[in-house]
């Protein structure tokens, strides 16, 4: 993303995890974790894809130290597409080696990656004795293709009025059981071009209505 960006590997379920970390200035007290998950990766899908580097930048200007990754098969990252499920287990494996003790995590995904994040987060509640991720941000969320998972209700759900990728009447299917609010941008397709400073804004406007504490 920067200069700053740092590269590491990580250890994950398939083998190694290729991951990126943004960090705020050093005169910033680091708020949380927030890790990102990219798009699918059978259609180009990468830790650089674009909505996702927006993201991280969204994060780190909040305070988060931000971490994204390479899905199994991706860049450097080993292993094989596993539809879905491996990739569940690759964005947990993130979140417990790069997650301090007690910290506030924030899980996001852009498309696929926003199914991944939901499975994610909802495995971290359900398992005793993990702390579960304090907020979710789905972005384009695969509501068709993929089985989404419950998701808190102050989950930040944003969605392009032109996608043509995740029709938005499907994510409106996906959120009106749960009452669950969607942020709508006008005229935004699947990919936001040319929409990504706004996309940014959404994110951070919303922390700066939203009663998030910074962790201790």
């Amino acid at each position: 993303m920067n200069a700053a960006t740092q590269a590491v590997v990580l250890a994950g379920p398939a083998g190694r995890i290729e991951a990126a970390v943004d960090s705020p200035p050093p005169s910033t007290p680091v708020r949380g974790l927030a890790v990102v998950c990219h798009p699918h990766p059978l259609h180009g899908g990468t830790m650089h894809n674009k909505v996702v580097q927006t993201l991280a930048r969204a994060f780190v200007s909040l305070g988060y130290r931000c971490v994204r990754f390479n899905f199994r098969g991706i860049g450097a990252s080993e292993g094989g597409w596993d539809e879905g499920r491996g990739e569940i287990e690759d964005a947990l494996a993130v979140v417990q080696a790069e997650r301090a003790p007690g910290q506030a995590l924030v899980l996001a995904g852009f498309s696929f990656g926003g199914y991944v994040a939901s499975q994610a987060a909802a495995r971290l509640r359900e398992t005793p004795g993990a702390l579960p991720a304090r907020r979710l941000v789905l972005v384009g969320p695969a509501v068709r293709n993929f089985p989404m998972a419950a998701v808190p209700e102050d989950t930040l759900v944003i969605h392009g009025e032109a996608d043509d990728v995740v029709p938005l009447s499907a994510v409106f299917d996906w959120a009106r059981p749960a009452a669950l609010p969607v942020t709508v941008l006008p005229g935004a397709g699947h990919f936001f071009h040319g929409q990504l400073p706004v996309l940014k804004q959404i994110v951070t406007g919303a922390w700066a209505a939203h009663a998030d504490t910074p962790a201790p």
